[in-house]
């Protein structure tokens, strides 16, 4: 009993951490700032990443550096992942000697943090407190909607999650999402976007449970007491952020 107690209790004070560190970052909103903890973020998930993939070359931490330090002066995080993946490419038929899952942590959390840095940059921190109220909602809301109503399994990568909690973790998403999104797109455009990143954060939180099931192991990571790694906290927005930016820049 006393053990559960002290697990909730460190779960809400790095919540609370957690968030009063976003907010902070939010309302004085400068690119520098940004970057860098997103920076601190993405080495912290790339190293735990390399752990789920059983990555061992730490080679590999200088060359996400140098990729981040590149996202600062480049705008197109997008541009900079495809041409990551053709020097990789080059290397190996150079080589014939580095494994191909040494590129995984570059698409895994890569990808994601790199679109979301790029988000911020052309649509602004409102853009990155939709993306947060999205993944946000879509979790709290598939919890709810889960322990009171659901029944059917959802997938075995995750079998304590419903197919009615996730329906439901869609739809709070979606709606309170739409309040958020109308600020920066039409009505109609507001709610595809909003439940098309519920679901992405859906599968970005079932793609990491997949990844720890096969590495054996119930956290990606044991840096926030009570929530286990930073992969834990931000697997959701490592999906829906390519998908919301990537809707941005189509039906925008």
């Amino acid at each position: 009993m006393q053990t559960a107690k002290n697990s909730i209790k460190d779960r809400v004070g790095t919540a609370v951490v957690l968030v009063a560190v976003v907010l902070t970052v939010g309302l004085i909103n400068n690119f520098w700032l940004i970057w860098m903890v997103m920076g601190i973020v993405y080495l912290l998930a790339f190293h735990e990443a390399m752990r789920l993939f059983g990555i061992n070359n730490n080679s590999l931490y200088a060359y996400a550096a140098i990729l981040w330090l590149a996202a600062a002066l480049y705008p197109y995080g997008e541009d900079l992942f495809v041409i990551a993946g053709l020097i990789f490419a080059a290397a190996v038929a150079y080589t014939q000697n580095i494994p191909w899952k040494n590129f995984f942590p570059f698409v895994y959390p890569t990808a994601g943090m790199l679109f979301m840095l790029s988000m911020y940059q052309e649509y602004g921190v409102t853009a990155l407190l939709w993306l947060l109220v999205v993944v946000a909602s879509a979790d709290v809301g598939a919890y709810f909607v889960g322990r009171s109503i659901g029944k059917t399994p959802f997938s075995i990568s995750s079998p304590s999650k419903t197919r009615e909690g996730v329906y439901g973790g869609i739809a709070v998403a979606t709606a309170a999402g739409f309040f958020i999104g109308i600020t920066i797109v039409d009505i109609t455009q507001a709610v595809i976007i909003s439940m098309m990143a519920a679901i992405g954060a859906v599968f970005g939180d079932l793609f990491e449970s997949y990844l720890k099931r096969r590495a054996g192991v119930k956290d990606s990571g044991s840096i926030l007491p009570g929530h286990g790694g930073v992969l834990d906290r931000i697997d959701g927005y490592l999906f829906a952020s390519i998908i919301m930016l990537v809707l941005l820049r189509g039906l925008v």
